[in-house]
């Protein structure tokens, strides 16, 4: 994992920190419960079923983060000019080809 921030830059998710940590942890809850259902041999469409909803919250979760980066990091960019712009808009492009291709 590379970051591409200044030195005492702040990220576009830091005021809402919190919730995204308190999210990602339900996320992770829902994780082992998959894992809990394997090991007690459950009904297969039923892991499936859970799988779906793991995979639609981790989705939604990046949806937001990638909103809170074009809310913050790119319109601080463009703000700036120059470029800045040209490589954030690249930046969060690239990041939305790998959410669609996950």
């Amino acid at each position: 994992m590379t970051t591409t921030t200044e030195a005492g830059a702040t990220h576009g998710y830091h005021h809402q920190k919190d919730e995204h940590l308190k999210r990602l942890r339900r996320i992770e809850g829902q994780i082992r419960g998959l894992q809990r259902m394997v090991e007690e041999d459950t009904y297969c469409i039923d892991i499936l079923t859970q799988v779906s909803a793991s995979t639609k919250a981790l989705q939604s979760f990046a949806l937001q983060l990638l909103e809170e980066h074009l809310r913050h990091c790119v319109a601080d960019a463009a703000v700036k000019g120059g470029d800045e712009i040209d490589a954030k808009v690249e930046e969060a492009t690239k990041a939305i080809g790998r959410l669609l291709r996950s």
